[in-house]
């Protein structure tokens, strides 16, 4: 372990996902006194731009893109070797951040790379994607995923308005019946889901109980369990 082994955060798309990773470091990071984990910095922006208004509508484009550079670069400044984003349609602006500041693209840790690449070592060929409206449409995953052989089942466009109910749920801090009756009813579709929006995995954990999907792919948690693994190498 090393002391400039530093974890940077971009959160706040949108917060309560923001706090579950940090409660996921903690978790993954275990430690007997605080000082064995890593350090870790949150920014959590959650007055940028909707990344999915984003993507879809061409919406506020170059502020986005200024405020997530203008973070990444304020959390290497501070130290930070690694970086996550704890938004997933957030990576579609990776390649405009990074011809705005070069310097950046080697501190990111992709977390739908990373996801992918777990999926391949599992070896499965068939995997079932829940996400915002903009992950789904942009095919971020699904590109990725059928580069690797790996076919990406997906809900269909009029099924949105669920995902954004159980987005926006978790978003609010405001859980219902209902919410956990289309929760269940889109996650256990098929054996194995990448919860592919950052909000998606607090659900899980909450109805776990009604959760029958075999296997469930948490992009976040598998970034962190990935940094745990070169720090301990480190």
């Amino acid at each position: 372990m090393e002391d400039n082994f530093v974890i940077g955060v971009l959160g706040g798309m949108g917060t309560y996902a923001t706090i579950n990773l940090f409660r996921q470091y903690a978790d993954v990071f275990p430690a007997e006194k605080e000082w064995e984990r890593p350090r870790i910095v949150i920014d959590n922006r959650c007055t940028m731009p909707s990344r999915v208004r984003a993507f879809l509508y061409n919406e506020n484009v170059e502020e986005l893109v200024d405020e997530m550079s203008d973070s990444m670069k304020n959390l290497v400044d501070s130290g930070c070797s690694k970086i996550i984003l704890a938004c997933n349609t957030s990576h579609l602006f990776l390649p405009k951040i990074y011809e705005k500041v070069p310097e950046l693209r080697n501190k990111v840790l992709n977390i739908i790379d990373n996801c992918v690449e777990e999926i391949k070592n599992d070896g499965a060929d068939v995997v079932y994607l829940l996400g915002s409206e903009g992950t789904i449409e942009s095919r971020i995953y699904q590109s990725k995923l059928e580069q690797n052989g790996i076919k990406c089942l997906m809900p269909e466009p009029k099924e949105y308005g669920l995902l954004r109910e159980c987005i926006e749920a978790v978003k609010q801090n405001s859980y219902t019946d209902e919410i956990q009756y289309k929760f269940s009813t889109l996650v256990n579709r098929y054996d194995s889901c990448i919860l592919g929006c950052t909000e998606l995995p607090i659900l899980y954990e909450k109805y776990i109980n009604a959760v029958q999907c075999k296997k469930v792919y948490d992009p976040l948690l598998l970034a962190l369990q990935k940094l745990k693994k070169e720090y301990d190498n480190d």
